[in-house]
């Protein structure tokens, strides 16, 4: 058996922060992490169809329609086909789902900021940007 060297250490650290963080927003408001992406989504790009949802959000065509009557049903969103090309659906908040989503982005904007208590915005840049390096570094890896 071998000992954990201090890379094993940082890349066992950063999957399971990252697998946690997401998933603990979603636990934190009691919904899903697929409800909280696509009430966000049609907040941040207004009408969408169903198509982009699921490109943007890397969810099964599916899903994105059972998610989308769900929320119809709830009145948070309405859906039409859409003008120029009956083959597609598109998706918008009501009134409703715009509150709904509006809250959803300033408590996760809350829960970023206890999140990161008792870190400086200096602690912060410098994990940005070995994140970052780690990135070029993959993607250089990728390109050769």
């Amino acid at each position: 058996m071998h000992e954990e060297t201090s890379e094993d250490t940082f890349f066992r650290e950063l999957g399971s922060v990252c697998a946690e963080l997401r998933q603990a927003f979603a636990r934190h408001v009691g919904m899903s992490p697929q409800r909280v992406q696509v009430l966000v989504r049609l907040r941040r790009d207004g009408e969408t169809s169903h198509s982009d949802l699921r490109q943007a959000l890397g969810i099964d065509g599916a899903s994105v329609t059972r998610l989308v009557k769900e929320f119809e049903a709830e009145g948070l969103v309405s859906r039409r086909l859409a003008p120029a090309d009956n083959r597609y659906t598109l998706a918008a908040l009501t009134p409703a789902g715009e509150r709904m989503a509006a809250d959803l982005e300033r408590a996760h904007q809350a829960y970023q900021e206890r999140l990161l208590s008792g870190t400086t915005a200096q602690q912060q840049e410098i994990v940005l940007d070995v994140l970052r390096r780690v990135h070029a570094n993959a993607s250089e890896q990728e390109s050769r």
